[in-house]
């Protein structure tokens, strides 16, 4: 038995964040700025609304790992909880800069984090936002003078008590939040000039307020349906892109759903509506995917939760690897999810390197433009 993998958390700070906020600077943006609060006696807080957050995952450290940046960017507020850490990232200089948060965040993505959870304002989000986009969930820890950006939790103690969430394996519902930020200038002369910055994938409490609703449970007929509808759409979105169908009942609703004879225990192959391939062996899939752009819908198989290794061995860690994590589409209803009672997703595909490298957070479609974050091991 594989020992389990623990949760990687990512932990960055903008020391500077919020600043000149009591000084009524109007933000913290740049150099200048900065040695105008400091001068003026302003204290840096940034550290200790990150504290806050992290408080509340201190009972649960031995559930996770911390990968974090030198000094005031992260190391000195997790040594000062007692929160072991490994240093990913040290900055050139005491005060530092956006290209620091920018390569400090490189570092927490490829040290494997789960999740990033970063103190900062709209500034930092702006950084974060530039590296990370869609590839790993975020999470802001209110710390600056503009607070514009979807991506911040309303206190910095939410922060953590989402974060604790998710290590206990409860669902977390994600969704895509807004990036935002203010023209400082024109603020400091009476003008609010917002920006659209982008968007990231930020968890959040799950709430359970939807139109698949029967009696306040889920209607698993009409959770599959929504399941259905997303997918298919994507497949729209994406005409020239090879679908790899894996097996079990959800993925097949899919393909019901496309009119399409389906393979329950095996493996097909889509594109544009229309069934390429049918029952495909590992190799034959391998030739077939080849040179294109490929995208793998799995679902949660078996009373353990196996994405791979059950039912679906055609799926080789040789396609896998060419694949890669983010063209991955797993498929569950929040039932099925909630039925594992909080244990990890499981990953067999034969080759324990790949596993690893693969184990983590994995955003679960569970609905029409609903997903939930999960752990796999």
């Amino acid at each position: 038995m594989k020992p389990a993998r623990r949760f990687r958390l990512g932990v960055l700070v903008n020391p500077f964040a919020g600043i000149g906020g009591a000084l009524a600077l109007k933000g913290s943006d740049g150099a200048e700025i900065r040695e105008q609060a400091l001068a003026l006696g302003a204290k840096p807080q940034a550290n200790a609304r990150m504290g806050k957050a992290l408080s509340r995952l201190v009972d649960a450290a031995a559930e996770f790992e911390i990968f974090t940046v030198a000094a005031d960017m992260g190391q000195s507020i997790c040594e000062a909880l007692g929160l072991p850490c490994q240093v990913v990232y040290t900055p050139a200089n005491v005060q530092t800069e956006s290209s620091d948060t920018e390569a400090a965040v490189r570092c927490l993505i490829e040290a494997g984090a789960d999740l990033i959870l970063f103190a900062g304002g709209d500034g930092t989000a702006r950084n974060v936002c530039h590296v990370v986009q869609d590839r790993v969930p975020v999470l802001g820890v209110p710390a600056g003078c503009k607070i514009h950006s979807g991506v911040y939790t309303v206190t910095p103690s939410a922060a953590g008590e989402v974060v604790l969430k998710m290590l206990s394996g409860e669902l977390v519902s994600e969704y895509e939040a807004e990036v935002r930020d203010i023209d400082e200038q024109a603020f400091r002369q009476g003008r609010v000039v917002a920006r659209h910055y982008g968007e990231m994938r930020v968890p959040h409490d799950l709430t359970y307020v939807q139109s698949v609703k029967m009696g306040g449970q889920e209607s698993e007929e009409l959770v599959l349906a929504d399941i259905c509808d997303h997918v298919t759409e994507l497949m729209d979105e994406m005409p020239d892109t090879l679908f790899v169908m894996g097996s079990g009942s959800t993925v097949a609703s899919v393909m019901q759903e496309l009119g399409l004879e389906n393979t329950l225990l095996g493996v097909d192959v889509i594109r544009q509506g229309q069934l390429l391939a049918k029952d495909v062996t590992a190799e034959q899939l391998l030739q077939i995917t080849d040179g294109h752009d490929v995208r793998l819908v799995v679902t949660v198989i078996g009373g353990q939760g196996h994405v791979f290794g059950r039912g679906n061995q055609q799926l080789s860690a040789a396609f896998l690897k060419r694949l890669g994590k983010d063209r991955i589409l797993v498929l569950a209803t929040k039932q099925k999810l909630q039925q594992l009672g909080g244990r990890p997703l499981r990953l067999d595909t034969g080759d324990s390197e790949l596993d690893k490298a693969m184990a983590g957070s994995f955003s679960i479609i569970t609905g029409y433009h609903d997903k939930v974050l999960y752990t796999a091991v």
